[in-house]
């Protein structure tokens, strides 16, 4: 590769790098000030460049038409995101991180209807920026004009943050804010209007980012999701809350997904190395290398020795009458081929499977309080274990006891770096571990058929019945689930939880914290593989979506739906979520806003989950009967 097109491909890096920062250093500041993990941003970043492109479309052509509608989308989107701000998100600051999370992942599903209703299923192109259409000579190649235009808008919108940030006094209460927030609140600060302009700052450099893409990238339905991975890397990387930190982690990421492009095939030493497929993970890679030598991140700063955290209501063991209405609901599942059509027992299989999927997750999320953006790599690995070992070695029943272990072992890999953060960076290198190992799967096409997937997974003949294997399902999914519960009440249960509340106290009276923190990671992994393995034969196939973020998301969704703390939250939550999948997406082409919008409902009127709910109601009215 030559000088000039290594040098070409370092331009390419910093303008796609500017986009890129503009949106982190929307998503930073409105964490460093809320705390909230705003999964809607990448909604935010289409929302901008979907309504960038129908503005410059009716403002007409010219550079103040053009420039005009960018600005305008960025204006329009901020004031959006101060709408939600105010009437969703301002009623849940004082509930847990995680319903936050589930509130904006909500937000996510809504727009990503809202946009698919407006602008339609076609990719939209925009048109070249007039006056900087044309393209220059540099190092003897042809470079665009409004790419070094977008090179030199990064470093100007930095300098401006830090203008705002430092010599005015919104910019001096938000530092203070971001540095203790309750303190500014005591000293008088008014909390409402600074996370409200906080927000509409974080959300117009959102809509601004998207907006500027318009010349060089279609508008797509799937950039919402695909942004927010990057613009979460790019945070992480750079430190939560830090500007510099993102401007930075941005280069960093966008040269070197550019060079990956450029570089493309390499033969050396006999082999052949193919560069371009990395830049579908190499962020990830990046991630996962900082945050193990710098779990703060490049501009972050240590959080220090770790503290008590603020106790929760303990998972009590189920009173008697409950037990007696787990043991009906476990007869009438058994009962339900008797009075059911084939369509109802695939349903009620997927339902027991992600049931145990989210029990798994829900283990090292409440017990542990570790949070897992990450927990399809256990399922999808699994899920390939049992296909693979199905495929070329092992007769079905065989690949199907095996598979949770391969699993189990990948979590006790991956945990043994995960235990040793917490918090929001634990969270990110769970998914910088999980969008690897999909990488691997999606791209390996000659080991686990690649982005096709894995086929003719069929169960052995005498399962090949859809009653016989709903009650294998139903045994290894309900077994595997009791077996998380009784191990929540063991010594090691209560090791674990010792060392959520409190980890100093917990190695205090010689618990080894990060041992048990691991060895329950890698209990999770093996649980969430076993729920892996009986879905690849329960569909007779495999894709990589098992991995995929989108699974691990709806996972997160279906522990919090049901409620973390409670011990059949993971099952309710697991069982509604994907019963209203199911349901809602058969009804209308707009099923993702609909069940959006019943997301946000459960949100507001339950935040406890659904079984936290009914946990209440039962003991208010056992309270009333005992009086």
């Amino acid at each position: 590769m030559s000088f000039s097109a290594i040098f070409v491909q370092l331009l390419n890096g910093l303008a796609s790098a500017s986009s890129l920062f503009l949106v982190a250093a929307g998503l930073s500041l409105i964490f460093g000030v809320t705390r909230i993990v705003n999964f809607a941003h990448g909604s935010l970043y289409m929302l901008g460049t979907y309504t960038a492109y129908s503005l410059v479309q009716w403002f007409g052509g010219g550079i103040p038409g053009f420039w005009s509608g960018v600005l305008l989308s960025g204006v329009i989107v901020g004031l959006f995101g101060a709408l939600v701000e105010r009437l969703l998100l301002r009623r849940l600051y004082h509930a847990p991180e995680l319903l936050q999370l589930l509130a904006t992942f909500a937000l996510v599903l809504i727009i990503s209807d809202f946009t698919l209703w407006a602008w339609g299923p076609e990719d939209l192109l925009g048109p070249r920026a007039p006056g900087l259409a044309g393209a220059i000579s540099i190092a003897g190649r042809r470079f665009p004009e409004y790419d070094l235009f977008l090179i030199l808008l990064g470093p100007l919108v930095l300098g401006l943050l830090w203008l705002l940030l430092t010599r005015t006094r919104w910019g001096t209460l938000v530092r203070a804010a971001t540095e203790d927030r309750e303190m500014a609140g005591a000293l008088g600060v008014n909390q409402a209007w600074l996370f409200t302009s906080v927000f509409a700052l974080g959300s117009f450099l959102a809509g601004l980012g998207g907006a500027i893409q318009i010349p060089r990238e279609p508008a797509v339905l799937t950039m919402d999701l695909s942004i927010l991975s990057d613009v979460f890397v790019v945070v992480v990387v750079g430190g939560m809350g830090s500007i510099p930190g993102a401007f930075l982690a941005a280069v960093i990421i966008g040269v070197l997904k550019a060079m990956c492009i450029g570089i493309g095939n390499v033969h050396a030493f006999g082999i052949d190395f193919s560069f371009s497929k990395l830049t579908l993970v190499v962020e990830f890679i990046v991630m996962a290398v900082v945050l193990v030598i710098r779990p703060w991140g490049l501009f972050g700063r240590s959080q220090g020795a770790p503290r008590a955290a603020s106790t929760e209501p303990p998972l009590n063991l189920p009173s008697p009458a409950l037990q007696k209405l787990l043991l009906a609901g476990l007869i009438m599942l058994a009962l339900l081929p008797l009075a059911s059509d084939r369509y109802t027992l695939v349903l009620m299989t997927d339902i027991l499977v992600f049931a145990l999927f989210a029990v798994s997750l829900h283990f090292i999320m409440g017990p542990a309080g570790m949070h897992s953006f990450g927990h399809a790599a256990y399922f999808g690995l699994g899920a390939y274990a049992a296909a693979l070992l199905f495929k070329h070695v092992l007769p079905m029943e065989l690949a199907l006891a095996l598979a949770p272990f391969a699993a189990g072992l990948g979590a006790l890999l991956f945990g043994w770096f995960c235990v040793r953060l917490s918090g929001v960076y634990l969270a990110m290198l769970t998914l910088a571990f999980a969008q690897i190992a999909w990488s691997v799967v999606y791209q390996w096409d000659s080991f686990t058929g690649g982005s096709n997937g894995m086929v003719g997974v069929w169960p052995a003949q005498w399962l090949a019945s859809k009653t016989t294997f709903y009650y294998l399902a139903l045994v290894l999914c309900a077994g595997g689930t009791m077996v998380l519960w009784r191990i929540l009440y063991s010594p090691f249960g209560y090791g674990l939880r010792a060392g959520r509340d409190s980890p100093l106290r917990a190695d205090a009276i010689g618990i080894d914290v990060r041992r048990q923190q691991w060895l329950g990671f890698a209990l999770a992994g093996t649980f969430a593989g076993l729920a892996g393995a009986v879905y690849a034969f329960s569909k007779g196939s495999i894709s990589p979506d098992a991995l995929s973020i989108p699974r691990s998301v709806d996972g997160l969704v279906m522990v919090l739906m049901g409620g973390i703390q409670t011990l059949t939250g993971a099952v309710a939550g697991a069982a509604v979520f994907t019963w209203l999948q199911d349901s809602i997406s058969r009804q209308t082409e707009f099923w993702r806003a609909l069940l959006g919008g019943i997301i946000l409902f459960l949100v507001l009127v339950f935040p406890q989950g659904i079984a936290g709910f009914i946990r209440e109601r039962w003991e208010a009215r056992s309270g009333r009967s005992e009086a």
